[in-house]
């Protein structure tokens, strides 16, 4: 009976592509998001730099808000890169011991 060789490291890789692929939309995200303030921003400029009264409050709970996803998405990242650190391990015990055929 034949058997089939199946790399032991194919499972950290692709778990790694996954966090790796996550991490590439959360930065989309964040640019879109950057890209959003800075265009709020110069119209902000443009107007004198003044913003009125119901403004002003839109403006701030807007602040709260994304200061509050700004942490939930490091928190993410901090977690993605404690993935990425466990996945990068795994694949380093599989390399040293599965004869070093890990790609």
């Amino acid at each position: 009976m034949a058997q089939t060789y199946e790399r032991p490291d194919l499972a950290a890789l692709a778990d790694l592509e996954r966090v790796l692929e996550s991490m590439a939309e959360e930065l989309a995200a964040w640019r879109r998001r950057t890209l959003k303030a800075e265009a709020e921003l110069k119209e902000a400029q443009a107007s004198g730099g003044v913003v009125a009264g119901a403004e002003l409050k839109e403006s701030r709970q807007r602040v709260i808000e994304l200061e509050t996803e700004n942490q939930s998405l490091r928190q993410r990242i901090d977690a993605a890169k404690e993935r990425l650190r466990v996945l990068a391990a795994r694949l380093s015990f599989l390399e040293q011991h599965g004869g070093g055929t890990a790609a």
